[in-house]
């Protein structure tokens, strides 16, 4: 019938006095509120009269008259998305039979043009937009009315209603929470529909969810409601199960704490991966010429009903979301081929999780392909290492996913005979025969029933030929569904692959033989498992308690209590360092200083390699005291000794000083911490220390050398600073000659005092022109010692001299200046100091003091990801093995409390409540009972 006289029949329901008009405007008319009383439709179809609705509320009209303001219907858009709200309710005025056919070949109509919009999303832009636009407005529509039909039909004594109209009144609904997804026990029907209050759309919404995982389509899901009730529970038993194997994977160590993997085996070229590519939905593993697959692959399928998202992730690798699944391959690629091909397989697995709505819950092993012949560049031994590799993969619990191709004769299948070594009665293994159109249907048939090698899981036939990426499929599109009717349509087309044939094909069937023999090869070990986990918790607990008195221990905890020790040992230094220890620490530097000068030009007589005496012009230091006031020699010695002191840029030297005693208590103090343990840490406070110096350095340095200017050219001394002075300057000159005596003793020591004495001796003579009979005798050893014990020999007369000199009337003030340059210079010193410690006590150090505290706390503190701060808490080999033991118990504690959440599934499994009506009780599953 077409819409138009349908439209027409359906207006002349609504009134019969009003004269003929568009369908549309008759609709409209009829729905549009007014202040006038509406007109009265004939009572009939599956709703009944107005006069009976309006004594039990006005809900229904209220509920159109809230929709019809809402907006969604103001813009006109395709007529299908605003004429099938309209017709629903015109359905509720006409027999049921005859409104539903029409709604129902209305929505499959909508449907196919939303399907084929989808198809060419990559081409029509603008299109899918639109058709994106009033399928979203069609959902909402049929979604809001569906809840009054369905509000008003629990009312009523309806009969059931047929299974079309239930698909007709599902269509679309895609929200709820995934099967179970939020509860294991609170549901109905033992876990199988989520938390038992969502409503009966998340039972439709786990249906879909269930349908879209196992590869079915709209369309083509033929699974009655008892068998896809069923999916349900098996998906949200497996989806726990391989949670709890991810724990166990984590704590790791004994084989009993290991639930069942699917093993992927089969020769090269054997379709294999077109197989693993088939149940994913997407071409993502490596390929190539040569052997690509060199390591393990550890496929994790993680089924996520609640989103539309596909994409994977490398937990090991931490590189994030890959929704393009190229770049996924090419990861796998580069990974493998990271294996030296002198190696050319290695037994580190590459750990993989795919995230889809369109996969079920699984857990695979991928493994590199049998082969037959060495190639050239390959190892010889590559044939044993690939087969030793295999045959631990195989081993129980495992499952083994033996693949072979149709056009391969099974005696010679390489994956079957390594499974028969393993698994010799077939009762882990699941044959796969690929290729099926690649041999006749009646060949075909009898491999997938060939009796010479049963397996008790039975074979699969199927064809995992992928469509070519063309107009309807661009880039990253899931070609599940066309492999699937590429399947359905080739073993439709031929009897022998019939279900009444006893064969198994199809990859739909493929992926429920392998959620179902997953679950039950898990199911079988979850006592062993729960036993192990007990033993392993108990003895975690006792060495926790034991080892570390249950006392809790976290990274986070951990470095923040790491940071406030060292924070607080920081105040303390900053308390203890001050303008007192910088002067000191500054004055030591130029006492140091002074000393250099003076020896540079005051005491120092160098012995030239000749050992010739020194110029004439020279003269000697025993001279200056009764030398003449006015003499310019010693005037310009002191001059020249005063303006290298002042003009050496003290500035930089002064900052520096201060710089390095700053770093070198902060080294200190990082030893005195827990943060000696910890590289990262110990490289953060040494950035922090660095980063924040080097910021005021230069201004700093500026800013002293600016103040000291005036002491270039002239410096005024009190009374008071030049006897300061003069003490310090005895002070230091008998550390001096203390050091000097030192020196001479240990030298003395080494060589030998006699020995000594005779070297220097014959040192002397020749300085004294005497001649230099007898080298020979004295080794080049010696003589060098020799020399240096007559240089402090003559140091430490000298010092002696000067000593006696400092003590005398003509260094009683500062008048004598020129006869005590000792004296002179120290005051000069002392004017350096006390001027430049004022500007480093303010530019540097009381910056350093405020700025590092929060420079600390940026490096090591809040902008630390989780990764980073167990990172550095891992550093420290005694708090790793505490937190690694506290993870590991909590694991197992985790993994336990899963573990029996997970039996008592399975029990409720095998002992259903009353919600879950059995198949045979005579009376539709719960998941249906909306209309019912």
């Amino acid at each position: 019938m077409s819409s138009r006289l349908l439209s027409s029949r359906l207006s002349g329901t609504i009134t019969t006095s009003a004269p003929r008009r568009t369908p549309i405007l008759a609709i409209r008319r009829f729905y549009t509120p007014s202040t006038a009383p509406l007109r009265t439709p004939t009572a009939g179809g599956l709703l009944p009269s107005r006069n009976v609705l309006q004594t039990r509320g006005n809900r229904w009209n209220g509920q159109i008259y809230r929709y019809h303001n809402s907006g969604a219907l103001a813009v006109r858009q395709m007529s299908f998305a605003r004429s099938i709200p309209k017709l629903v309710l015109k359905f509720a005025r006409i027999p049921a039979a005859f409104g539903g056919a029409a709604i129902a070949g209305l929505a499959y109509v909508q449907y196919k043009a939303e399907q084929a919009g989808s198809f060419a999303v990559g081409i029509f832009n603008q299109g899918v937009d639109i058709a994106s636009t009033t399928a979203d407005g069609a959902k909402k529509t049929i979604g809001g009315i569906y809840e009054s039909v369905s509000e008003n039909l629990d009312k009523l004594d309806m009969p059931a209603m047929p299974e079309w109209m239930q698909n007709i009144m599902s269509f679309g609904d895609k929200k709820g929470p995934a099967a179970g997804g939020n509860g294991s026990s609170n549901g109905n029907n033992g876990g199988a529909g989520g938390n038992g209050n969502g409503g009966k759309e998340s039972y439709l919404a786990a249906g879909a969810a269930t349908a879209a995982a196992f590869g079915y389509g709209s369309d083509d899901d033929n699974r009655s409601p008892v068998q896809a009730a069923r999916d349900d529970q098996m998906m949200v038993l497996t989806k726990k199960m391989i949670e709890i194997r991810n724990i166990l994977q984590k704590v790791g160590q004994t084989k009993a704490l290991q639930l069942p993997s699917i093993v992927v085996i089969g020769s090269q070229s054997s379709g294999k991966s077109s197989v693993l590519e088939a149940i994913v939905g997407h071409e993502f593993l490596p390929k190539g010429s040569n052997m690509v697959t060199r390591r393990p692959i550890e496929l994790t399928l993680i089924n996520t009903p609640g989103s539309t998202a596909e994409y994977g992730e490398f937990p090991a690798l931490g590189l994030g979301k890959m929704t393009d699944f190229a770049q996924v391959q090419r990861t796998l690629t580069d990974l493998n081929l990271a294996v030296p091909e002198a190696d050319c397989v290695s037994d580190d697995p590459i750990q993989l999780n795919i995230y889809s709505p369109n996969v079920p819950d699984l857990s695979l092993i991928d493994l590199p392909g049998y082969i037959q012949v060495t190639g050239e560049g390959q190892p010889a031994e590559l044939k044993t290492k690939i087969a030793e590799l295999c045959e631990k993969y195989i081993r129980p619990p495992n499952v083994i996913l033996a693949i072979s191709a149709a056009d391969v004769d099974l005696a010679n299948s390489t994956a079957l005979k390594a499974s028969r070594r393993v698994d010799p009665r077939g009762e882990r293994t699941i044959g796969v025969i690929t290729k099926m159109d690649l041999v006749e249907p009646e060949r075909g048939q009898n491999i997938l029933k060939d009796k010479n090698y049963p397996l008790r899981l039975g074979y699969v036939g199927v064809v995992c030929r992928a469509p070519q990426a063309g107009y309807f499929f661009g880039k990253n599109a899931n070609i599940t569904s066309a492999i699937s009717k590429n399947e359905s349509n080739f073993f439709s087309a031929h009897p022998e692959f019939s279900p009444e044939s006893g064969t198994t094909v199809g990859t739909i069937n493929l992926r429920t033989k392998l959620m179902s023999v997953l679950e039950q090869t898990m199911a079988s070990s979850l006592q062993s498992t729960s036993d192990a986990i007990h033993q392993e918790l108990e003895e975690a607990t006792y060495e926790f308690k034991v080892q570390y008195n249950d006392r809790p221990l976290t990274a986070e905890t951990y470095l923040a209590e790491s940071l406030d020790r060292f924070k607080h040992s920081f105040k303390f230094f900053t308390e203890s360092f001050g303008r007192p220890q910088v002067r000191e620490l500054l004055k030591h530097e130029l006492d140091q200083k002074v000393l250099d000068f003076l020896a540079q030009r005051y005491w120092n007589k160098p012995l030239p390699d000749d050992l010739t005496r020194v110029r004439l012009d020279e003269k000697s230091l025993s001279e200056l005291p009764k030398a003449d006031p006015d003499s310019l020699y010693w005037h310009r010695k002191l001059d020249a000794s005063t303006s290298s002191l002042t003009k050496m840029g003290f500035g930089r030297l002064a900052t520096d000083v201060v710089a390095r005693a700053l770093g070198q208590h902060m080294d200190r103090l990082v030893q005195e911490s827990t943060f000696r343990e910890h590289p990262m840490a110990k490289a953060a406070i040494q950035d922090a220390t660095n980063s924040i110096l080097n910021e005021r350095f230069y201004s700093t340095s500026d800013q002293v050398e600016n103040c000291i200017k005036p002491y270039k050219y002239e410096i005024e001394i009190e009374d008071r600073e030049w006897d300061k002075s003069r003490e310090n300057a005895q002070r230091l000159l008998k550390d001096e000659l203390k050091a000097c005596e030192e020196a001479l003793k240990n030298m003395q020591q080494a060589v030998g005092k006699k020995k000594l004495g005779q070297a220097m001796g014959w040192v002397d003579r020749v300085r004294e022109g005497k001649g230099q009979e007898g080298q020979a005798e004295w080794s080049v050893g010696l003589l060098e010692k020799a020399r240096e014990g007559v240089f402090l020999r003559e140091r430490a007369e000298l010092l002696k001299m000067r000593l006696m000199a400092l003590k005398g009337k003509q260094c009683k003030d500062a008048r004598g200046k020129y006869y005590c340059p000792e004296i002179f210079l120290d005051v000069v010193a002392e004017k350096l100091t006390s001027t430049a410690v004022l500007f480093l006590n303010v530019e540097l150090l009381s910056e350093f003091y405020y700025h590092f505290p929060r420079e600390l706390d940026n490096r090591l503190g809040r902008h630390l990801s989780a990764e980073q701060v167990e990172a550095f808490a891992k550093e420290d080999p005694k708090i790793r093995k505490h937190i690694d033991l506290q993870q590991r118990k909590q694991l197992l504690e985790l993994a336990l409390e899963k573990m029996e959440s997970l039996m008592a599934l399975e029990k409720s499994k095998k002992h259903p409540q009353d919600g879950v009506r059995r198949e045979g009780d005579g009376a539709p599953p719960a998941r249906w009972g909306r209309f019912f």
